[in-house]
């Protein structure tokens, strides 16, 4: 027994190398330079979603798209959410390609900055296509259920909160989408 002992706390023996185990598995992933990039994104990405919000309640609480109903194909229609969802959405793209060229991926540089840019939309575009349908199906169902569960607020402070809901959750879903499909395609000359 005393030699286990021994073998635990004597000095002179080495230690296990850090790569073994969980811990050492969690700082070896700590230090892949993926991690970091995913890191740098998310900061980039948070930056983008204060500028997203600040601007889709800005413009909800200025009221001016307050009464349009904008008719698409399919019997879809886009109301004020979907349209201050989707003025907000492209401001974070415009921040949030200038942050990640030039912070996130600085060696992406070897494309053309017009080209990559044109990546970046489209990723993002197809984002959108993700979120608006989000905002359009989730922000009224969210506020009814605020409204039910604090029914001292008023309407308009639930369908702002239901609006804000749907927002959230159309972030967080997108954000994985956008990552991947960034790192893989628009940053694809990083290492």
């Amino acid at each position: 027994m005393s030699e286990t002992i021994d073998a635990v706390t004597s000095p002179s023996k080495p230690s296990q190398p850090s790569s073994n185990g969980l811990l050492g598995r969690a700082r070896a992933l700590i230090k892949h330079k993926e991690f970091e990039r995913f890191w740098k994104f998310l900061v980039v990405g948070t930056v983008g979603a204060v500028i997203d919000f600040g601007t889709f309640r800005g413009l909800d609480a200025l009221n001016w798209f307050e009464t349009a109903d904008i008719r698409l194909p399919l019997g879809l229609s886009l109301s004020e959410a979907g349209i201050t969802g989707g003025i907000a959405f492209i401001m974070a793209v415009i921040s949030n390609f200038i942050w990640n060229r030039y912070w996130t991926y600085p060696d992406s540089r070897t494309k053309p900055i017009a080209s990559q840019f044109v990546t970046f939309a489209a990723v993002n575009a197809a984002g959108l296509l993700i979120r608006v349908p989000i905002l359009e199906l989730l922000s009224t169902p969210l506020g009814n259920l605020g409204h039910g569960i604090l029914p001292q607020l008023d309407e308009q402070m639930m369908i702002g909160l239901g609006r804000s809901a749907a927002w959230a959750i159309a972030v967080i879903i997108v954000l994985f989408w956008n990552f991947f499909v960034n790192r893989y395609w628009t940053y694809s000359d990083v290492e």
